[in-house]
């Protein structure tokens, strides 16, 4: 075993200085090569940089401005303070769905006064156990273990109670999940952090709707468009909104390309969570024009609280002239006929690519044999 370790030894001892040369003599060529590249570019960097001192500098051109919104518009409605946004009063927004107006006669004047009968009775049990059961008036303590009659009374109450509440629960559940023929289609896409409406049934064009900011704010572009009056307010505000017709049937495809995200309108008592990689669905039906305003109302990162949801009612009128002027079309719309005269526009063929056979492997080729 010594005489195979010594043989060993000798052999790497004799092939270290072999392999070091070779190395060596491969690494010229390869720096000669490098020193040549580098020589290469400085030339090209120095005749490219005359060039570029002898061409004059191309005059940048500004691009155009957007032109304004026009207030009363279709698309740029005025709002009313008082529907469809906060006012500081207290209760739930006017309601201007049929859903939305039997959730809120449900909240009213069902669930409100369970709820404080349920608080008030629970009080008063309180209190007489307090003063007629306290020490001072009971020196001899009770040795009372059960009552049957309590025991049946504290245990149908709640279940009586709970079933009133079930009624009328799920009829109102039925009737918001129970959707009805669509007019329209939106799907509507929460993305960190702006919403993105598509109009599928109408050409399939895209509005983006981004927070409008503050003149004052230093965030803002000198070029970017700021809130105003007309717009909502602040914090409510989008440069783009979506807009639906009155007394039509819309029904909402939500869903996410980032994360969890809220679709939420209280005016139409609708929210529903927009989720990456699933699409919820959910209906409206407003027979009130007008502007309302909402927000996302899932957590959904450091620009959650700037994803606002601005969404226009106008008449069926107003908003076939919106949608014309998105460049979309309605459903069952014409063309516009050509003027007379003109002369039509040929339609290019196109051009069909010939069908691509796949390679059939030799073990299909032997399956096929046998």
């Amino acid at each position: 075993m010594k005489r195979i370790e010594w043989a060993i030894a000798i052999a790497a001892a004799f092939l270290t200085p072999a392999a070091a040369q070779a190395q060596a003599t491969a690494g010229v060529p390869q720096a000669a090569a490098q020193t040549q590249n580098q020589m290469k570019s400085d030339v090209t960097g120095a005749g490219g940089a005359a060039q570029a001192a002898t061409t004059p500098a191309a005059t940048p051109t500004a691009a155009p401005a957007k032109a304004a919104p026009i207030p009363g518009t279709p698309g740029h409605m005025l709002p009313n303070p008082h529907i469809g946004q906060p006012d500081g009063s207290d209760g739930i927004q006017p309601q201007v769905t049929a859903v939305g107006r039997e959730a809120e006669h449900f909240h009213n004047y069902w669930l409100m006064p369970v709820i404080t009968f349920i608080t008030i009775l629970v009080l008063v049990l309180l209190a007489i156990s307090m003063i007629r059961f306290r020490r001072g008036a009971n020196p001899t303590p009770s040795r009372t273990s059960h009552n049957t009659f309590i025991e049946v009374v504290w245990t149908v109450v709640p279940v009586l109670i709970l079933v009133a509440i079930a009624i009328p629960s799920i009829r109102l559940m039925r009737v918001q999940y129970s959707f009805p023929k669509p007019d329209l289609t939106v799907k509507v896409i929460g993305n960190q952090w702006y919403w993105t409406y598509q109009y599928p049934d109408n050409g399939g064009f895209e509005v983006i709707s981004n927070y409008l900011k503050e003149k004052s704010d230093p965030n803002r572009q000198p070029s970017e468009r700021f809130r105003t009056d007309a717009d909502g307010p602040p914090l409510l505000a989008v440069d783009n909104r979506m807009v639906i017709p009155a007394g039509k049937v819309v029904k909402f495809l939500v869903t996410s390309n980032d994360v969890i995200h809220s679709f939420s309108m209280p005016a139409f008592w609708t929210k529903i969570d927009a989720n990456p990689g699933q699409i919820n669905e959910t209906w409206v039906k407003v027979d009130k024009p007008g502007v309302y305003f909402g927000q996302c109302d899932q957590l959904c990162g450091a620009g959650h609280a700037f994803m606002p949801i601005v969404i226009e009612v106008d008449t069926p009128q107003q908003f076939a002239q919106w949608v014309a002027s998105q460049g979309g079309t309605m459903p069952g719309a014409t063309p516009a006929a050509a003027p007379a005269g003109a002369t039509p526009v040929p339609t290019p063929a196109v051009a069909t690519a010939p069908a691509v056979t796949p390679p059939t492997s030799s073990a299909d080729q032997s399956v096929k044999h046998q």
